[in-house]
């Protein structure tokens, strides 16, 4: 427990950096949202027990980090180019792009809102959030080899 309130406390302060290199910023918080959903995931996996409490904080640091995202920033005209797997499609097709990352922001709210009370809840909870995330990446990412 007080591994993830530390993590939180330093995604928390990382998260507050203004943004500066759009690639590295991008990276950055999508580390930051792979860490969250990998503490859920133990969770769900039996690796970790459930606590709800632990759980809640968790999906509001998820949702503080969606909220965070703004893809004319992150993904400004040529930052498509360097260290990145960021795909065309994303320039390609901004609605699209953004709109998947609005059901993200929409799905972990209704989280948040509606607090899993056990891990089979949570389970179906990060299915969803999971399914948003493999959708964006399936479109939007370029596979590395």
């Amino acid at each position: 427990m007080r591994k993830l309130v530390l993590a939180i406390s330093m995604l928390a302060f990382a998260g507050s950096v203004a943004f500066a290199d759009p690639i590295k910023d991008r990276q950055a918080l999508m580390k930051e949202r792979g860490k969250l959903a990998g503490q859920l995931s133990k969770v769900v996996k039996g690796e970790e027990d459930f606590d709800a409490a632990a759980v809640l904080t968790t999906l509001k640091a998820l949702q503080a980090n969606a909220e965070k995202w703004d893809s004319e920033k992150l993904f400004p005209a040529g930052s498509d180019k360097g260290d990145t797997t960021a795909a065309p499609k994303i320039w390609e097709d901004k609605a699209g792009f953004n709109a998947a990352e609005d059901k993200l922001l929409a799905d972990v709210k209704a989280a948040v809102a509606s607090p899993p009370a056990d891990v089979d809840a949570l389970k179906a909870q990060l299915n969803t959030i999971g399914g948003d995330c493999g959708t964006c990446h399936q479109t939007y990412r370029i596979k590395k080899s």
